[in-house]
Protein backbone atom coordinates (compact mmCIF):
# COMPACT_ATOMS: atom_id res chain seq x y z
CA UNK A 1 0.00 0.00 0.00
CA UNK A 2 0.73 3.56 -1.05
CA UNK A 3 0.59 4.81 3.09
CA UNK A 4 3.06 1.42 4.02
CA UNK A 5 5.88 2.80 6.44
CA UNK A 6 8.67 2.53 4.22
CA UNK A 7 10.29 -0.28 7.04
CA UNK A 8 7.73 -2.08 5.73
CA UNK A 9 8.28 -2.23 2.19
CA UNK A 10 11.53 -2.89 2.60
CA UNK A 11 10.69 -6.25 3.82
CA UNK A 12 8.17 -6.82 1.66
CA UNK A 13 10.80 -6.37 -0.77
CA UNK A 14 13.28 -8.43 1.25
CA UNK A 15 10.66 -11.27 1.35
CA UNK A 16 10.56 -11.29 -2.55
CA UNK A 17 14.44 -11.24 -2.54
CA UNK A 18 14.82 -14.29 0.30
CA UNK A 19 12.46 -16.15 -1.63
CA UNK A 20 13.88 -15.78 -5.10
CA UNK A 21 17.87 -16.79 -3.40
CA UNK A 22 15.87 -20.00 -1.94
CA UNK A 23 15.04 -21.18 -5.36
CA UNK A 24 17.99 -19.56 -6.86
CA UNK A 25 20.73 -20.69 -5.26
CA UNK A 26 19.90 -24.92 -5.24
CA UNK A 27 19.18 -24.08 -9.12
CA UNK A 28 23.06 -23.15 -9.49
CA UNK A 29 24.51 -25.78 -6.88
CA UNK A 30 22.31 -28.74 -8.01
CA UNK A 31 21.18 -28.02 -11.67
CA UNK A 32 23.03 -28.27 -15.38
CA UNK A 33 22.33 -25.27 -16.80
CA UNK A 34 23.87 -23.42 -20.34
CA UNK A 35 26.28 -21.17 -19.62
CA UNK A 36 24.31 -17.83 -20.42
CA UNK A 37 21.84 -19.04 -17.79
CA UNK A 38 24.13 -19.84 -14.94
CA UNK A 39 25.65 -16.43 -15.32
CA UNK A 40 22.52 -14.90 -15.37
CA UNK A 41 21.25 -16.71 -12.41
CA UNK A 42 24.51 -16.26 -10.29
CA UNK A 43 24.36 -12.21 -11.45
CA UNK A 44 20.85 -12.43 -9.63
CA UNK A 45 21.43 -14.31 -6.57
CA UNK A 46 24.13 -11.72 -5.41
CA UNK A 47 22.39 -8.93 -5.08
CA UNK A 48 18.74 -11.20 -4.08
CA UNK A 49 20.66 -11.98 -0.99
CA UNK A 50 21.58 -8.15 -0.15
CA UNK A 51 18.28 -6.77 -0.97
CA UNK A 52 17.00 -9.98 1.19
CA UNK A 53 19.28 -9.35 4.56
CA UNK A 54 17.75 -5.14 4.07
CA UNK A 55 14.63 -6.42 4.39
CA UNK A 56 15.37 -8.53 7.10
CA UNK A 57 17.49 -5.76 9.09
CA UNK A 58 14.39 -3.50 9.13
CA UNK A 59 12.48 -6.39 10.79
CA UNK A 60 14.78 -6.66 13.39
CA UNK A 61 14.91 -2.93 14.00
CA UNK A 62 11.56 -2.59 14.40
CA UNK A 63 11.98 -3.55 17.88
CA UNK A 64 14.54 -1.11 18.90
CA UNK A 65 18.16 -0.25 17.32
CA UNK A 66 20.17 -3.32 17.12
CA UNK A 67 23.88 -3.20 16.06
CA UNK A 68 24.04 -6.94 15.38
CA UNK A 69 21.20 -6.58 13.28
CA UNK A 70 23.03 -3.74 10.95
CA UNK A 71 26.49 -5.68 10.96
CA UNK A 72 24.40 -8.86 9.77
CA UNK A 73 22.58 -6.91 6.87
CA UNK A 74 26.30 -5.41 5.86
CA UNK A 75 28.08 -8.54 6.03
CA UNK A 76 25.72 -10.49 3.98
CA UNK A 77 25.13 -7.46 1.56
CA UNK A 78 28.67 -8.01 1.05
CA UNK A 79 28.77 -11.59 0.98
CA UNK A 80 26.28 -11.19 -1.96
CA UNK A 81 28.46 -9.37 -4.12
CA UNK A 82 31.59 -11.78 -3.07
CA UNK A 83 29.18 -14.74 -4.51
CA UNK A 84 28.37 -13.25 -7.79
CA UNK A 85 32.52 -12.53 -8.66
CA UNK A 86 33.28 -16.08 -7.47
CA UNK A 87 30.38 -17.62 -9.69
CA UNK A 88 31.24 -15.25 -12.40
CA UNK A 89 35.36 -15.95 -11.84
CA UNK A 90 34.89 -19.62 -12.07
CA UNK A 91 32.34 -19.56 -14.54
CA UNK A 92 35.07 -17.27 -16.91
CA UNK A 93 38.09 -19.43 -15.70
CA UNK A 94 35.98 -22.68 -16.84
CA UNK A 95 35.06 -22.00 -20.33
CA UNK A 96 37.80 -19.68 -21.59
CA UNK A 97 40.42 -20.58 -24.55
CA UNK A 98 42.85 -23.22 -22.68
CA UNK A 99 45.82 -21.33 -23.29
CA UNK A 100 44.25 -18.91 -20.67
CA UNK A 101 43.66 -21.84 -18.54
CA UNK A 102 47.05 -23.27 -18.19
CA UNK A 103 48.06 -21.59 -14.91
CA UNK A 104 46.99 -22.65 -11.64
CA UNK A 105 46.12 -18.95 -10.73
CA UNK A 106 42.27 -18.63 -11.75
CA UNK A 107 41.54 -21.66 -9.19
CA UNK A 108 43.38 -20.06 -6.49
CA UNK A 109 41.19 -16.71 -7.69
CA UNK A 110 37.76 -18.41 -7.47
CA UNK A 111 38.62 -20.57 -4.11
CA UNK A 112 39.87 -17.58 -2.22
CA UNK A 113 36.35 -16.14 -3.35
CA UNK A 114 34.57 -19.02 -2.33
CA UNK A 115 35.98 -19.25 0.80
CA UNK A 116 35.54 -15.19 1.29
CA UNK A 117 31.75 -15.85 0.33
CA UNK A 118 31.32 -18.37 3.07
CA UNK A 119 32.83 -15.96 6.21
CA UNK A 120 31.08 -13.33 5.31
CA UNK A 121 27.58 -15.05 4.76
CA UNK A 122 28.95 -17.06 8.16
CA UNK A 123 29.32 -13.70 9.67
CA UNK A 124 26.11 -12.36 8.49
CA UNK A 125 24.24 -15.40 10.06
CA UNK A 126 25.97 -15.16 13.20
CA UNK A 127 25.16 -11.35 13.72
CA UNK A 128 21.31 -11.54 12.64
CA UNK A 129 21.13 -14.91 15.02
CA UNK A 130 22.08 -12.35 17.92
CA UNK A 131 19.83 -9.45 16.94
CA UNK A 132 17.01 -12.06 16.52
CA UNK A 133 17.92 -13.60 20.38
CA UNK A 134 15.17 -11.00 22.28
CA UNK A 135 13.17 -10.69 19.11
CA UNK A 136 9.77 -11.87 19.58
CA UNK A 137 9.19 -13.21 16.28
CA UNK A 138 12.31 -15.36 16.24
CA UNK A 139 13.89 -16.07 19.82
CA UNK A 140 15.73 -19.06 20.48
CA UNK A 141 14.58 -20.93 18.26
CA UNK A 142 16.47 -19.19 15.50
CA UNK A 143 18.84 -18.13 16.89
CA UNK A 144 20.34 -21.02 18.40
CA UNK A 145 20.86 -23.16 15.07
CA UNK A 146 21.70 -19.69 13.28
CA UNK A 147 24.85 -19.36 15.27
CA UNK A 148 25.79 -23.37 15.35
CA UNK A 149 25.48 -22.60 11.38
CA UNK A 150 27.35 -19.73 11.08
CA UNK A 151 30.30 -21.04 13.37
CA UNK A 152 30.62 -24.18 11.41
CA UNK A 153 30.19 -22.66 7.94
CA UNK A 154 33.43 -20.21 8.85
CA UNK A 155 35.25 -22.95 11.11
CA UNK A 156 35.51 -25.47 8.28
CA UNK A 157 36.03 -23.11 5.38
CA UNK A 158 39.53 -21.78 7.61
CA UNK A 159 40.45 -25.25 8.79
CA UNK A 160 40.29 -26.86 5.35
CA UNK A 161 41.31 -23.60 3.41
CA UNK A 162 41.80 -23.00 0.43
CA UNK A 163 39.99 -26.57 0.01
CA UNK A 164 36.15 -26.12 -0.18
CA UNK A 165 35.15 -28.52 3.06
CA UNK A 166 33.30 -31.05 0.67
CA UNK A 167 36.51 -31.71 -1.51
CA UNK A 168 38.02 -32.32 2.32
CA UNK A 169 36.14 -35.19 3.00
CA UNK A 170 33.86 -33.25 5.22
CA UNK A 171 30.13 -31.68 5.09
CA UNK A 172 29.38 -29.00 3.33
CA UNK A 173 27.09 -26.45 5.55
CA UNK A 174 26.05 -24.49 2.76
CA UNK A 175 22.62 -26.26 1.93
CA UNK A 176 21.84 -25.79 5.76
CA UNK A 177 22.50 -22.02 5.60
CA UNK A 178 20.29 -21.96 2.82
CA UNK A 179 17.76 -24.08 4.73
CA UNK A 180 18.04 -21.42 7.39
CA UNK A 181 17.09 -18.87 5.58
CA UNK A 182 14.00 -20.32 3.99
CA UNK A 183 12.86 -20.77 7.22
CA UNK A 184 13.81 -16.86 8.64
CA UNK A 185 12.31 -15.40 5.25
CA UNK A 186 8.69 -17.78 5.90
CA UNK A 187 8.72 -16.34 9.35
CA UNK A 188 9.40 -13.09 8.35
CA UNK A 189 6.55 -13.34 5.56
CA UNK A 190 4.14 -14.43 8.59
CA UNK A 191 5.25 -11.47 10.72
CA UNK A 192 3.90 -9.11 8.18
CA UNK A 193 1.04 -8.02 9.94
CA UNK A 194 2.85 -7.83 13.23
CA UNK A 195 5.59 -5.26 11.28
CA UNK A 196 2.54 -3.46 9.80
CA UNK A 197 0.93 -2.86 13.45
CA UNK A 198 4.28 -1.73 15.19
CA UNK A 199 5.84 0.00 12.28
CA UNK A 200 2.75 2.11 11.79
CA UNK A 201 2.38 2.74 15.89
CA UNK A 202 6.23 4.42 15.75
CA UNK A 203 5.57 6.00 12.47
Amino acid sequence: MINEPVSVRWIKLGIVAGLCSSILYPLLIFSSLPLFMTALLAGILGPAIGVASLGLRELLLIRGNSVSARVGAVANFTAGALFTAMALVQLACRYAPASETASAMPVGVWLGLDVAWDIYIGLGTAFFSVAMLRHERFGALFAVPGVLIALLVIGLNIATFPTPPAEAGLIDIGPFVGLWYLAVTVRTWRSLPWAREHAQSHA
